[in-house]
């Protein structure tokens, strides 16, 4: 990988950086599933304390280091990566770690070094975490009930929301049609002019 990297949509710079800093702090939806999956959650900034701001998601208090959240105010979009995320069989008391579920494990998926869970937890939907095999049998499995947690240190906070993500796109959008596109937006700026 090169020192710095441009995530590009649509002919724009969406985000440059250091490979690791656009992996771990990306700035919008597109950047943080361009580069691998993330899980993202929507909702309300509800209050903000030494550094760290609190969304609102499904009556979940999701905490974010300001310095990791691109909008502290309003409408917020959390992300966290589903390697961040730790499965348990019972809910965890730790209060340094955000908690979520219970949650139903949908699909438990083994890869060698690691098992990619599928857990619907309501209000979340769909949540992605891959949990490292580092014991024998020792995994959920489809149907079980879970919980999930992470360290909010973890969490990355978006400038935009992954709905507006859908809407950024041409029906085309081969080389062609968005050369055709540029040349008529600059013939009719310089009609204009």
């Amino acid at each position: 990988m090169a020192d710095t990297v441009a995530v590009m949509n649509q002919g724009k710079i969406e985000q440059m950086g250091a490979p690791e800093e656009l992996y771990d702090r990306p700035a919008t939806a597109f950047v943080s599933t361009f580069l691998g999956q993330s899980n993202l959650f929507t909702g309300t900034a509800a209050g903000s304390s030494s550094g760290t701001i609190t969304v609102g998601v499904a009556g979940v208090g999701i905490r974010v280091p300001t310095s990791r959240a691109l909008v502290h105010q309003g409408k917020v979009t959390v992300g966290i990566r589903p390697e961040k995320v730790t499965l348990h069989t019972s809910r965890p008391e730790d209060s340094s770690r955000e908690v979520i579920g219970a949650g139903r494990v949908m699909d438990a998926s083994f890869s060698g070094v690691s098992t990619q869970y599928l857990v619907d937890v309501p209000g979340f939907g769909n949540v992605s975490v891959f949990a490292q095999n580092t014991s024998l049998g020792d995994h959920a499995r489809d149907g079980d009930e879970v919980f999930l947690s992470w360290s909010p240190e973890h969490v990355f906070g978006l400038l935009d929301h992954p709905s507006q993500d859908l809407d950024r796109f041409h029906p085309d959008t081969d080389t062609g049609s968005l050369a055709l596109e540029e040349r008529e937006r600059i013939e009719a700026e310089l009609e204009g002019s």
